[in-house]
Formats: structure tokens, C-alpha cells, sequence
């Protein structure tokens, strides 16, 4: 057999998605759908904008935001560095200083290169638009929300995956009054009941401020200092690299350990007290439910005062949905003016495996209207009709060849269709179209104008939203 023969032969390589990744599909995609609609209505009540953000930021903006040292800043993944023209740059070099010129022109190449990186999460991206687009001249607080892919190199789990999705929002400049804590907090829990999502527990938490919070840290350094021999390896480290983030300690035999430790609301200063106190009482005027979790914790310097976390039921231990808070330091730390921040970021994966849980997931979706059509003359009718009530907002499934009875009755069951518009040369003439019931088999002979009103009232008594006042 030649060479060439045998390269016919060879089977194309079967390419799958990227470990870490998946494919969305129907019917699931029509519950993102609706959680995503949902997230733009709830957040536009509350006066929030959308924003769209590139994908890709300078590695720098993460790694002041983030950190390397966190868990955030170790899983971010690094895509490529735009690589200036070699020759341009080196051609200068060479001619002036030869050989030694060539390896410096080597080092501005590398200087000036640009690493950039698949963002890991959106607040510092928000935060970067509003002070390159000079938001802080706008009316103030500056609401924004956002929703898409994020990227880390984690380890998949179950509700966790390299690329993920989140939905977030963010409230810059302005004041720090208690009350935008507690409305941020009110429209995400807002949204949550509006999804019907189950078993949801909000937990909140002040962790001070620039005065009053090191303090703390070094009292519970100290104090985690006379218990270091009982702790494990990874709070042992933490010790001195951030005591605050051994409170988030998920170790079995840690905890009673734990419990003992000072509390940091018992250290806040008046002014971050005094600030906790009015966000309790501003979510109690709203009815919002919450626990005090005194081991809810952010272990950045630019994170004060107001955090908060909510879970929902069906994600075992992994149980948290969204989590927030309060970032006064944020802008600044990414060169702005002193602004004001606070907000949250809703993991959709997790929200979306939650809600199937509950069986809150959509069936497949089914088509309202198969249309049987047979012969030429019904096919044009067919095509007309199907134009109609496309228009007017019903899912139609229109038959690209023409099928005898059965088989379109069939297929238009396997289709999940609530109805069949049969059309043929006797319903042409005649202008009285077949409507039959899949459900339950009755049929009944409308004209084009009462098929569509007949439909409207159907899909207005199976959904009490259509109804009119």
C-alpha cells in the first residue's frame, strides 16, 4: 500500500472540549436564559447599568487586585505576551554598540512586552474602566452589573470549572453609608427570590478598617501563635502570611480551636461599629433575613467593613452562591482618585446546579404549534402561517417536506409541540385550518383570525403574566 493510500486511510482525530470546560446545551441553556434575564431585570429596578469587559486584561491589573499569593492569583491563567517587532527594536542597538548592544535590545524587547491575562474575575476590570473612562465625573454612586466567562486553572469539581461563569455588580463612588450595603445586598437576595431558589442563608460581617482591623490581625497572630502546634500545616503558614484567612479553616480538628479565637467585632473601632449597626438596621427595614458569621473573613487590605456570603441547598459542603462586600481601597490601589465600593459576584454554575437541584430546571422546551402540511397549495399556506405566529411570539416548527399524517403527528409529539395545524387542500379552500390538542386528541376548525386569538387566550390561561389588567 503507498504512502499516500495510507494517509487516506487514517480516521480524522475526534476532537473533545478541554478538560475543565463543557458544552451548554438545550434544555439547560433555556434555564441560563432565564437566569440571566432575570439578573437584567432585578438589577435594572435598582437603577444598575450593564457593563461588557474584554475577556483579557494586563497580567497587573490581577496582580494588584488579587494578589499571587492568593488562591485567586495562583489559578489565574497567563495567555501570551505580545511580542514587539524584534528588529525594530534591536536594529538601533546593534549598529551603536554591536554584540552588547543586541543583548540590551534583548532586554527592552522583554521590558516592554506585555503579558496579559484571561481575567479570573470582573471587579478589578470594573474598576478599571471607571477610572480610564473617568466615571467619577458622572453622577454618583456609578451602579454597574456584569455577567460572563471568568478563567482559572483550578482543579474541576463538581459546580467548579476552569471557565466559568459569574454575575456581578458593583456600586462605585459616592458615600460608604450603611444603606448602599444593604440595598446591594436587598437586590441580589431580591434576585435569588425571584429565581425561587431554595435553602438560601445569608451570612454578614464587618471586618473593620484600615484603624482598627490590623489590631486585630496582630492579637490573633498572637493568640493562634500559643496554639500553633495543634493547627495544621496550612494554618500554620497562614500564621504569618494572613492570620485573618485561618479562620476560613474548613480542618475538622480545627475548629474548636477556632471558636475560642477573639471575635473581630469585638475589636471594631466606633466608626466601623457604629457602621455594622446601621447595616443590621437597614436590612431589618428591608425584611432581609440574616445570621452574623463572625469567621466571614477577606484577606486583602483593601476590603473593609461590610462582607457577606449566601448559600443555597444541593451544593454539599461547597455550598456558597455569592459573595460580597465592601473594597474602599480598591481604586486607589489600581491608580484612581479615593473611591467608595462595594459590591458581589454570583458563581451562575453553581446558581444553575442549585436550581436543578431543586427541580427548578426547565423541561426540554417543547414548540408551541407543529404545522402538518400536505400538497403544494397547503405549503404555501403552511409557510404563511407559520410566519404569522412566529411573529406573534409562538415557537413553530415548520416541516421543510411534506409527511403523510401520521408521521407528522408523530414527530410533532416527539417534538414536545402542544398543538398540530394540520393543513391540506380541504382546509385551503374551505379557510377553516384543523387545530388539534396533543394532549388529550380534540380538535377543532378555526379561521386564520381565530387560530391566533384562540392560541393568545391559551398561552395567556397557562401563564397569569400574559393576562391583561
Amino acid at each position: 500500500m503507498s504512502e499516500g493510500a495510507a494517509k487516506k486511510e487514517e480516521k480524522p482525530r475526534k476532537f473533545q472540549a478541554i478538560r475543565g470546560t463543557r458544552d451548554l446545551l438545550p434544555p439547560e441553556t433555556a434555564l441560563w436564559n432565564r437566569v440571566e434575564q432575570t439578573a437584567h431585570e432585578v438589577f435594572t429596578t435598582f437603577g444598575f447599568g450593564e457593563i461588557r469587559l474584554p475577556i483579557f486584561e494586563e497580567t497587573e491589573l490581577f496582580r494588584r487586585s488579587v494578589g499571587e499569593e492568593t488562591d485567586v492569583g495562583k489559578e489565574m491563567w497567563y495567555t501570551y505576551q505580545e511580542r514587539l517587532d524584534i528588529e525594530q527594536v534591536a536594529n538601533p542597538y546593534k549598529k551603536a554598540f554591536g554584540f552588547e548592544g543586541l543583548k540590551a535590545a534583548l532586554f527592552e524587547v522583554r521590558r516592554h512586552a506585555e503579558t496579559l491575562t484571561l481575567r479570573p474575575e470582573a471587579t478589578a476590570s470594573v474598576c478599571r474602566a471607571y477610572i480610564e473612562h473617568n466615571m467619577q465625573q458622572l453622577p454618583q454612586p456609578v451602579k454597574l452589573y456584569y455577567m460572563g466567562p471568568m478563567f482559572r486553572r483550578e482543579r474541576p469539581q463538581k459546580g467548579r470549572y476552569r471557565q466559568f461563569y459569574q454575575i456581578g455588580a458593583e456600586v462605585l463612588g459616592g458615600s460608604d453609608a450603611p444603606a448602599i450595603d444593604a440595598e446591594v445586598i436587598e437586590m441580589v437576595m431580591t434576585f435569588f427570590d425571584r429565581l425561587e431558589l431554595q435553602g438560601v442563608q445569608l451570612d454578614i460581617n464587618s471586618i473593620g478598617d484600615r484603624n482598627c482591623r490590623p489590631k486585630y490581625v496582630e492579637l490573633l497572630r498572637a493568640e493562634l501563635l500559643k496554639v500553633k502546634d495543634k493547627l495544621g500545616p496550612d494554618s500554620q503558614r497562614r500564621i504569618e502570611t494572613n492570620p485573618l484567612r485561618v479562620l476560613d479553616s474548613k480542618v475538622k480538628e480545627e475548629q474548636a480551636i477556632i471558636e475560642k479565637l477573639p471575635r473581630i467585632a469585638d475589636h471594631l473601632c466606633e466608626e466601623c461599629a457604629a457602621h455594622y449597626a446601621a447595616v443590621k438596621h437597614q436590612l431589618e427595614m428591608r425584611g432581609v433575613i440574616y445570621r452574623e458569621n463572625w469567621r466571614l473573613v477577606r484577606g486583602l487590605d483593601y476590603y473593609m467593613r461590610t462582607t457577606f456570603e449566601i448559600t443555597a441547598q444541593g451544593l454539599g459542603s461547597q455550598n456558597a452562591v455569592c459573595g460580597g462586600g465592601r473594597y474602599d481601597g480598591l481604586v486607589e490601589l489600581l491608580g484612581g482618585p479615593p473611591t467608595k465600593g462595594i459590591g458581589f459576584a454570583i458563581g451562575e454554575d453553581r446558581l444553575i446546579l442549585s436550581l436543578q437541584e431543586s427541580r427548578k430546571a426547565p423541561a426540554q422546551q417543547g414548540r408551541d404549534v407543529y404545522i402538518a402540511w400536505m400538497g403544494e397549495r397547503a405549503h404555501a399556506t403552511a409557510i404563511r402561517a407559520a410566519k404569522d405566529l412566529r411573529k406573534a411570539g409562538f415557537s413553530v416548527e415548520l416541516p421543510p417536506v411534506e409527511q403523510k399524517f401520521g408521521k407528522a403527528l408523530g414527530q410533532a409529539d416527539k417534538l414536545g409541540a402542544k398543538y398540530a395545524l394540520i393543513l391540506g387542500d380541504n382546509e385551503v379552500s374551505e379557510g377553516l385550518w384543523t387545530l388539534k390538542t396533543l394532549a388529550d386528541g380534540s380538535q377543532t376548525k378555526l379561521t386564520e383570525p381565530d387560530l391566533l386569538n384562540f392560541l393568545k387566550r391559551e398561552k395567556a390561561k397557562a401563564d397569569p403574566s400574559l393576562r391583561s389588567g
